[in-house]
């Protein structure tokens, strides 16, 4: 099940067009952050349009930490260079292939704030990162309308049949590899600290971005495991 994410919006405006959004493509919880303005005021249910029951729906949480997904996306204007490991993106056709993966397990597609988008922090708290390739003159686009593009392009993909069974790793699961990594670059020699601190942003981007099994996950632990006892 996919999730939306708002943090701290200011808008009440951008917060209905999220939702009408969201209905236009299928999606139905809405999340919001410690929200700085009324979620169901007039303004917001008159973007909302046909999609006031989301707005009436929304659960609203205190803090970032207290969201509980196995998956967080977080979304960026800011394009990642190549050194910059913890804001390389995927594309929303990219995204939307990992559709099938990604509505099987508890996913939250997180928004920034509607000026300042996500914080550094915030988005190295999350699996990995989508973007929006848009002109380089001005790639700020408004938060429903990147929404759109984005639910538009999972929208694509759910309308296709696939075969199979998917049980995906849960953020426990996960954890559970990351620390067994971290325990492993600890005994590793490296020159600067930071370089041990950019291995473990890589490998938290690489299963984040892998959308593990249960299965695999399970295997990974083990492998690890095994080499740890070495």
């Amino acid at each position: 099940m996919i999730s939306v994410v708002l943090i701290e919006p200011h808008v009440s405006g951008n917060i209905g067009s999220v939702a009408r959004a969201m209905k236009n493509f299928g999606l139905k919880n809405l999340i919001l952050v410690n929200p700085k303005c009324d979620h169901l005021s007039g303004e917001a249910k008159a973007r909302a349009k046909h999609a006031r029951l989301i707005l009436k729906n929304a659960v609203i949480v205190k803090k970032f930490s207290n969201l509980k997904f196995d998956t967080l996306v977080a979304t960026t204007a800011s394009l990642g260079r190549d050194y910059n490991v913890a804001r390389l993106p995927l594309t929303p056709e990219q995204l939307g292939e990992k559709y099938i993966e990604l509505n099987k397990s508890k996913t939250a597609l997180v928004f920034g704030r509607d000026t300042t988008g996500l914080t550094n922090s915030e988005i190295l708290k999350c699996d990995f990162v989508v973007s929006i390739p848009a002109s380089t003159n001005y790639s700020v686009l408004n938060i429903s309308h990147a929404a759109s593009i984005i639910f538009y392009e999972l929208s694509k993909k759910s309308r296709i049949n696939k075969i199979g069974n998917f049980t995906a790793a849960t953020s426990k699961e996960k954890d559970v590899i990351m620390k067994l990594i971290d325990s492993l670059l600890r005994q590793m020699p490296f020159h600067f600290d930071t370089k041990r601190e950019t291995q473990r942003r890589i490998w938290r981007r690489l299963i984040g971005k892998a959308m593990l099994s249960r299965r695999e996950a399970f295997a990974v632990i083990g492998f690890l495991k095994k080499i740890k006892l070495r």
